[in-house]
């Protein structure tokens, strides 16, 4: 027997081994809501006009080749029986991959923390944040100091296709460790659901002196994290092309130098990679080499999305390109610089090593400190 799920009240229903469904009473007295399906098992009602929008947005990703959806399906009920309205639990309310999973959980997690820090709190925590220091600018002297591309050294502590990399994680020192070794920036991890990561770990390092500029690694569904991302100290955050339209990145990216904030825009193949470079304005775009629906890893992607008219419209946009995934070896970062990459993004093969700071000089094959 299967519980039908009322506004208020419960009762049990006929036996269904076909569905897993929620059901909300339709009544003629009052305006039906539509049941979402919270990536946290929860539901919640979803007024018909909001639903509207959700479902334009979803279509508008689509065709700009955006397979990655924002959230749930919010739609109407798909089998009636009598007067309650049943959910399928189907393909469509399920995620299809983990970076879908991750998104979702975002969304949610996301909408809880706007509740408890409104926007108008985090404008105000922004004009108190350390002032933001160049990302850009950092990158391109490492480039001219060194004749390398320049690093953009991970602190994190986990990956959901590689689990824990380092037990004994100190943010800290692990970041003043990629500073002596010659990163020209930091990437932190804040996701704490499947990297472990924290906002905790950005501010503590920000806060121990440590000069490099910061990106904020998150995945951003909300201009809002913009606003908390920059309250907390980063320099720089991610936007990712597999999960934002066109027009949010826009409008974030606008957002982004409003705030001090640089954007490194993250494309996987050539209709993200196309896509951005339509989009006036963007200083930094980052190919990663990993497929974020399988998880696997492909270093020749790089020089796929630079070869041709795409390689030639990043030189005359001056746009600096990041590598990133799969990069773990000297013959790997010359093999991307060869293809026009200027700097790179790095965590576990040098998280991994018991001294960071030696685990820079393997993966660049000498020593790229300053000192």
């Amino acid at each position: 027997m299967e519980t039908l799920f009322l506004r208020g009240s419960s009762l049990n229903s006929i036996p269904s081994s076909s569905l897993n469904h929620r059901s909300t009473f339709r009544s003629n007295n009052r305006r039906p809501s539509l049941r979402a399906q919270q990536s946290d098992g929860s539901a919640t009602d979803i007024p018909p006009g909001e639903f509207k929008v959700r479902n334009s947005q979803e279509e508008i990703a689509a065709t700009q080749g955006i397979r990655i959806r924002r959230r749930p399906p919010t739609g109407p009920p798909l089998h009636y029986v009598g007067p309650f309205e049943f959910r399928l639990q189907n393909e469509g309310n399920t995620p299809r991959n983990i970076l879908e999973e991750i998104v979702w959980n975002k969304d949610t997690e996301v909408a809880q923390m706007r509740g408890k820090k409104p926007l108008y709190t985090l404008k105000k925590a922004v004009d108190m944040a350390p002032p933001p220091r160049d990302f850009i600018a950092a990158l391109k002297a490492s480039y001219l100091r060194t004749g390398m591309p320049a690093l953009i050294a991970e602190v994190k502590k986990a990956s959901p296709s590689r689990g824990v990399l380092r037990e004994d994680f100190d943010p800290v020192e692990i970041a003043k460790a990629y500073e002596k070794g010659g990163a020209a920036c930091l990437s932190v991890l804040t996701d704490a659901k499947y990297f472990q990561g924290s906002f905790e770990n950005l501010e503590a390092i920000r806060n121990a002196g440590v000069t490099c500029p910061i990106l904020c690694k998150e995945f951003i569904v909300d201009a809002w994290q913009l606003y908390y991302a920059r309250s907390k100290g980063a320099d720089a955050v991610l936007l990712i092309a597999a999960i934002l339209p066109d027009l949010d990145i826009k409008y974030m990216s606008k957002i982004c130098k409003l705030i001090g904030l640089t954007p490194l825009v993250e494309v996987h193949d050539e209709n993200e990679m196309d896509r951005i470079l339509e989009i006036d304005g963007i200083q930094l775009i980052g190919i990663n080499n990993r497929n974020l629906e399988t998880f696997e890893v492909d270093i020749s992607n790089t020089k796929k999305l630079l070869e041709g008219e795409r390689g030639e419209k990043i030189k005359q946009k001056d746009i600096i390109v990041v590598g990133e995934s799969g990069l773990c070896t000297p013959a790997d970062v010359a093999y991307v610089q060869e293809v026009g990459v200027k700097a790179i993004l790095v965590g576990e093969s040098i998280v991994k090593q018991k001294d960071p700071t030696t685990g820079i000089a393997e993966l660049f094959g000498k020593d790229i400190s300053a000192a």
